[in-house]
This record gives C-alpha cells, sequence and structure tokens, in this order.
C-alpha cells in the first residue's frame, strides 16, 4: 500500500509547491476556494506532508509516524475540498451512487450533457481522434473518493507499518534489535 501511496503523495505536495502562491490563494479564499484560515500555514502543512511523506512512505521509514498527518490531510481535504462533490471523484451518471439515492450530486447527472456538448465541440472543430487517443473524455465530480480511500490505506498503515523486509523500518527495527540482544 504504501509503495502505491507515495507516488500520488509525492505528486500531491510537488504541484501544491510548484504553484505554492495559487495553492494559498486557493486555500484563503472563501468566494473561489477553501476559506482556510491562514492559508500560507495550511498549505505549507499540507503540501510538506504530502512531499516529504510520500518520500518516507516510498522508502518505508516511520510509516506509521508519517501515516498519522496524511491520514489527518486526507479528512482535511476530504471535508474542506470534495464533500460538497458528493462521493464521487469522476462524473459517471450510471453508478449506483448517482442515482439520487446516496450521495446525490446533481452535478455527476448534469456531465453527462456536457460531455456530449464537449465531444460534439471536438469533433466539429478539433482533432477528436487524436485527442481521445489514449482514452475517452472524462468530466471530473472531484467527490470525495479518492480522499477517503487514501485515508483508508494510510489508516492501514498506521497499524501495519511498512512491511517486512521492504521498508527501511524493518531493517532499522532489526538492527536496533539486534544491537539491544
Amino acid at each position: 500500500m504504501r509503495l502505491y501511496l507515495a507516488p500520488i503523495f509525492i505528486q500531491a505536495g510537488w504541484t501544491k509547491f510548484q504553484n505554492f502562491e495559487g495553492t494559498s490563494a486557493w486555500f484563503g479564499n472563501p468566494d473561489w476556494g477553501l476559506g482556510l484560515p491562514f492559508p500560507e500555514v495550511l498549505a505549507l502543512l499540507a503540501a510538506s506532508t504530502e512531499l516529504v511523506g510520500g518520500f518516507l512512505l516510498l522508502i518505508g521509514l516511520f510509516t506509521r509516524l508519517i501515516s498519522i498527518p496524511l491520514a489527518f490531510t486526507m479528512v482535511v481535504a476530504a471535508i474542506t475540498a470534495h464533500a460538497e462533490n458528493g462521493w464521487l471523484a469522476l462524473s459517471d451518471a450510471t453508478s449506483w451512487l448517482a442515482d439520487g439515492t446516496i450521495l446525490l450530486n446533481e452535478r455527476v447527472l448534469d456531465a453527462v450533457e456536457k460531455k456530449q456538448a464537449a465531444i460534439s465541440i471536438l469533433k466539429e472543430y478539433g482533432n477528436y481522434e487524436w485527442l481521445t487517443s489514449s482514452g475517452s473524455i472524462t468530466i471530473l465530480n472531484n467527490g470525495i473518493e479518492f480522499a477517503a480511500t487514501y485515508f483508508i490505506m494510510v489508516f492501514v498503515l498506521i497499524f501495519t507499518g511498512g512491511g517486512r523486509y521492504t521498508s527501511a523500518d524493518h531493517f532499522l527495527r532489526k538492527k536496533i534489535f539486534k544491537q539491544g540482544h
């Protein structure tokens, strides 16, 4: 799990640092962003936790410890940035989660018409075959799905650690216990 999560967190932290001014503005602006207090501090904490935490997960060092702030970051992200969009990360009107019974988000249902309009425009004015040669056009919903999944994964790492034979934690523990006996 940590090897799966590592590049996700590294990329998220790296992206926040690459446009730190914009990230801070988004964290703080109540009209078009999250409206959080102390946006520069919170952006720095989120970006640092994700970037440093991703590298620590990659090598399996302090896995249990770094998983705690990573879990906290995912809870904050889910609540502040994604909750209003429902569950689905991608707009999929065929999902049972888009049928109006659980976490309904009208944007998911509206995305069908918007996707068809985008496809029509691209077919008429763009090179549709080239643009879709790597996959179909998708409309992002930005729901809590990914943040919740990543939270569950880092929560598990809090209890399981970095893994046997594949983490720096394992070799450190082995060395410490060997020296102690």
